[in-house]
C-alpha cells in the first residue's frame, strides 16, 4: 500500500492536513456568517445566533410583556436563547464534524495534532 519500504510520503500528508485546516476554517467562517433561530412561551420571544452561537436578535411579542411578572419574560429569553444556541450547536456538528473527526487522530502520525 506504501511504496518504497512502508514510508508515508510526509509531504503528502502534510498538504492533506492543510487542507484539512483550510476547510476547518472555511466552514467556521461560513458558520458565524449563518443565522439560527430559538423560541419559547410558543414564538412569544425568538432568539437569532449565529452558527457560532452570538448573539444578533432578539423578538419579544408585546403578549409577553407583563411589568407585574418580568420574572417569566427573563424565563423566556434564557428559554429562547438557549433554544438557538441548541440550534447553533447541531450547525456546527454537522458542519465541522466531519472535518474534525479527520483533524482528530486521522493522520496516525504521533506529534501531529490531526
Amino acid at each position: 500500500m506504501i511504496p518504497g519500504g512502508g514510508q508515508p510520503n510526509m509531504q503528502q500528508l502534510l498538504q492533506q492536513a492543510q487542507k484539512m485546516q483550510q476547510d476547518l476554517a472555511k466552514a467556521q467562517e461560513e458558520l458565524a456568517a449563518t443565522e439560527v433561530d430559538g423560541q419559547s412561551g410558543g414564538g412569544l420571544v425568538r432568539a437569532t445566533v449565529t452558527g457560532a452561537g452570538e448573539l444578533r436578535a432578539l423578538k419579544i411579542d408585546p403578549k409577553a410583556v407583563d411589568p407585574e411578572d418580568t420574572e417569566t419574560l427573563a424565563d423566556l429569553i434564557v428559554a429562547a436563547v438557549h433554544a438557538a444556541n441548541e440550534n447553533a450547536q447541531t450547525l456546527q456538528q454537522q458542519k465541522l464534524g466531519p472535518l474534525a473527526q479527520g483533524l482528530g487522530g486521522g493522520s496516525g502520525i504521533p506529534g501531529l495534532p490531526f
